[in-house]
């Protein structure tokens, strides 16, 4: 007796891949994200891999495990994936202080973030000769 699995909440032609807690702010993380919407996942790392920005490494890393899932676990065509969806959400907050003068201390927020890509295989448009 035990539960009934949950029904797949993506589609047959979908793999997602997450990340949880990256050392980022979600307003940070999400310049990067909004490069890769809706583009081809071959562009999409080829972009990443030439981001000057430090947490497009990580950005990257989750769309290959995108790709990857796609790949071998739902046995899509690498060639027709395109990034579905980006998203970016708030994890939490490491809470600090910061000594001032006069003994006083000011606070400071540690931000960290979470990132779920959603790759999907393009469909063939279906162009009717007639």
């Amino acid at each position: 007796m035990s539960k009934k699995s949950a029904p797949r909440r993506l589609a047959e032609t979908e793999a997602s891949a997450y990340a949880r807690a990256l050392k980022v702010s979600a307003r940070k993380l999400n310049l990067v994200a909004q490069t890769i919407r809706g583009k081809n996942a071959a562009v999409a790392l080829n972009e990443l891999g030439f981001s000057p920005r430090r947490i497009a490494r990580d950005v990257k890393k989750v769309l290959q495990a995108a790709i990857a899932n796609a790949e071998n676990n739902h046995q899509l065509d690498v060639d027709k994936l395109y990034v579905k969806e980006a998203t970016v959400g708030r994890a939490f907050a490491m809470r600090r202080f910061h000594a001032r003068g006069r003994g006083r201390a000011a606070g400071i927020d540690k931000y960290f973030s979470n990132l779920t890509v959603v790759v999907r295989e393009r469909e063939e448009r279906q162009e009717e000769q007639a």
